[in-house]
């Protein structure tokens, strides 16, 4: 983090949460991330593991390193953050903090007309790191979305995790919206008529015409050995 960048912030999580592109993500708790057993594996994943622990709480003397170095430590930093906060969003106060963001609508809404702007959850379609980047899920028509911005589409899906959004609405099954009824699902019809239907209607003519060549040349056959 160089002083422009950290210029009006005084810790680096406030920092962070504070760069944009990164609204989808919310605030760890101090506690959560001082407790190593609940960083267990991390440092398996995580380049220059310790200082960027170290970065992220605040130990770390940043002056004596270069710019380089800064920028190498800075990425290892996120990329702890966001693994961390794959499994604080799905404690208790994590659910809390991020049920918060939800109803704000800071993930944004569906596209589908039908959905009527409903809020969206970020998760990711794998757990694995450096994979996928995060989507978008609306538990309306239960489908998923890339996110509209840019800066969202950059950001890991590993670190929301497969489950995240699933797990919030068991928690607070009042936030699910009832399901889309049959009148609100798209239908597309050509002249009124279903196009399914008519796809059924000339994959019929089509069998019936091929028969009907069928027979005529075993017709025109039999007559040539009369």
């Amino acid at each position: 983090m160089s002083e422009t960048d950290s210029e009006g912030y005084k810790y680096w999580v406030e920092w962070f949460l504070n760069t944009k592109g990164n609204e989808f993500f919310c605030e760890i708790d101090d506690e959560y991330i001082l407790d190593r057993f609940n960083l267990t594996g991390l440092h398996a994943e995580v380049a220059h593991y310790q200082q960027a622990f170290d970065l992220i709480t605040d130990q770390l003397d940043e002056d004596s390193f270069d710019d380089e170095q800064s920028k190498i430590l800075d990425r290892s930093a996120k990329h702890l953050y966001g693994l961390i906060h794959a499994r604080f969003i799905i404690t208790t106060r994590g659910l809390i903090k991020m049920v918060e963001k939800y109803k704000r609508g800071d993930f944004g809404r569906c596209p589908r007309v039908y959905c009527n702007q409903q809020n969206l959850l970020p998760v990711g379609i794998t757990d694995v790191p450096n994979e996928v980047s995060v989507k978008l899920y609306c538990c309306r028509c239960e489908d998923i979305y890339h996110p509209k911005s840019s800066r969202h589409c950059s950001i890991d899906g590993a670190y929301f995790g497969t489950s995240f959004p699933h797990m919030l609405l068991q928690a607070y099954p009042s936030l699910k919206p009832p399901p889309l009824t049959e009148a609100q699902r798209y239908v597309p019809k050509i002249f009124g008529f279903k196009i399914h239907n008519i796809a059924n209607v000339h994959r019929w003519q089509d069998a019936q015409r091929k028969a009907q060549a069928s027979r005529l040349a075993a017709y025109e056959a039999e007559n040539k050995k009369n």
